[in-house]
Order: structure tokens, then sequence, then C-alpha cells
């Protein structure tokens, strides 16, 4: 599960999604005798796009109760009885009024050891930011307004639907080839095996090829860190992002758990990673984005 893990709640969203259309086309198609038109290209073509994407936006549709679901996410009330989780909403509303959001986020809480946050919901008129309670316990309260920044920059900056059109751009492709791939293999079979053969390969294409794509969602997620970082130091300040930032490289050595959740694409952190592993990874280092932060902002 680590791997799966890795991608972000988003992806396997999606990746359910998709593997969940083709099982119903695929068995439609055979009730309705509408097999011959995986065979026709333009049709195929067609038919992709509008379920890669549909399947993409249906996960962002999902994406806020998925991530409460996954996380345990309590939901903080801006009249909370607890002082630290009070200044949390507030400090949230506040940023979120500098950011021009056209409605305040929900802000919740998750039980984790791990100090981290993350922003997800299909619009900024409906969205969440959510901290764990090892951000709580171990960050000040600059730290945790740098953080909370960055998270309501995600949000200003649309990051949830842009990473959607992407991921509906990667479906789309993913279920084309694993079709294509699928007519070639089922050709080559006998007759009466085809349509259990043709059946496999697309769900085990859509699979293959949707993973595949989740290394260009990554490396979009990594380019958009740094906009959320700027976005981070105009809304608090650039000293309150970067000393978050330090903060979470301070405490990499520490024996706490990774917090590589489902929800990773639009979280403050994940643990950076070389080879193969750091181009599935949705975050740059941390000293790369430190020093673009001390650079203006840009990378």
């Amino acid at each position: 599960m680590s791997f799966l893990k890795r991608i972000g709640l988003f992806m396997l969203t999606n990746l359910m999604v998709i593997v969940t259309i083709g099982i119903v086309w695929s068995i439609i198609s055979h009730v309705f005798g509408l097999n011959k038109l995986n065979n026709y290209i333009p049709y195929m073509m067609v038919f992709c796009a509008v379920w890669g994407m549909g399947g993409a936006f249906i996960s962002l549709l999902m994406s806020k109760w998925m991530a409460k679901m996954a996380y345990g996410v309590q939901i903080i009330e801006p009249n909370n009885q607890n002082p630290q989780l009070r200044q949390l909403v507030e400090t949230v509303h506040e940023l979120a009024r500098r950011a021009q959001l056209p409605k305040m986020p929900e802000v919740g809480i998750y039980d984790s050891a791990d100090i981290n946050a993350f922003a997800t919901g299909p619009s900024k008129s409906n969205s969440l930011v959510a901290v764990s309670s090892g951000l709580l316990q171990r960050m000040n309260d600059r730290e945790v307004e740098g953080v909370l920044g960055h998270e309501v920059a995600h949000i200003a900056n649309g990051d949830m639907v842009t990473m959607t059109l992407i991921q509906g751009i990667v479906n789309a492709f993913a279920m084309f080839f694993s079709r294509i791939l699928a007519n070639l293999v089922s050709s080559q079979v006998d007759e009466k095996l085809r349509g259990i053969v043709h059946f496999g390969v697309v769900i085990l294409g859509d699979i293959a090829f949707t993973l595949l794509g989740s290394f260009v969602v990554a490396y979009y997620s990594r380019k958009r860190e740094f906009r959320a970082d700027a976005g981070g130091a105009k809304y608090s300040s650039r000293e309150n992002m970067i000393a978050a930032l330090q903060k979470l490289r301070s405490v990499y050595d520490l024996p706490i758990p990774p917090e590589e959740g489902q929800a990773a694409t639009l979280m403050i952190s994940n643990r950076d990673k070389g080879g193969i592993a750091g181009l599935m990874m949705t975050h740059p280092p941390l000293e790369v984005r430190i020093e673009a932060l001390q650079r203006g902002g840009r990378l």
C-alpha cells in the first residue's frame, strides 16, 4: 500500500473511478451488442476524452468528503471553546480574506504525530483546510501561520481544478491506449476468448497507464508547490513561510512515521526521495523550496 499512498487520495480515487467506468462500459457493450464500437477509433477518442475528464471531475467533487473519511478530519467550529482551535480557525479565515476567497474554507484537525496540513475541495467556495494534531503541538504560531498561508494559496490558485484538468487529460490517454492495446491483444487469440481477453487487458491497461500518468501529475504538482509557497509568503509573510519549511526540514531525522497519505498532492510536505520514487513525489525537496523563497519566491 505504500506506493498507492504516495500517489495521493485524488489519484487513487480517480483510478478507482476510471476502472469502474471501464468495467461498466464493458458489461454494457457486451449486453447490448456494442462491442464493435470498441474498434472504431474516432468513437474511442470521443469516449475516452469524455469519460477521462468526467472521471477526474467526479474525483474532484468527491475530494473533500474522501479526505474527511480517509483522515478522520474533525471540523472545527469558529466558536470552539478551545482557544488554540478557535485561533486556528480565525487565522485561516483571516488568510482567506487576504486571498479574497469568495467563501471561508472549512477548518479541521486530524490525529497524526506527523507535522502536516492539506487543502482540498472542488472550488474556492467549497474548500477545506485541515492540519494534523502534530503540527499544532510542535509548531509555534508564526510557523503555523506560514503553513496555513501555503494551504490557502493552494485554494486561491485553484490548484485542485488545475490538477483535475491535468488528470483528466492523463485519463483520456490512458483509456485510449488501454483499448488500443486490448484490441491488438484480443485479435491474436481464439474468437471464443476475445471478449474475456479484451475485458482483462482494458482493466489492466487502465490501471497501468493511469499509474504511469501519475508521473506527469506528480511533476505538475511539484511545480505548483512553488506557487503555493509564494502565496503563503504573500498572505502570511516570507519569514513565516521559510520558518515553517525549516521546521519541517529539521524534524525529518526524528523517528516519526511519514505522512505520505492520500491527500499528498496538496499537503505542505512529504518525504524527499530520489530516483524513480522521487519522480512520484508530489513536492520538491524542502531545501529547494526554501532557496526559492529566499530568492524571491520563484524557482
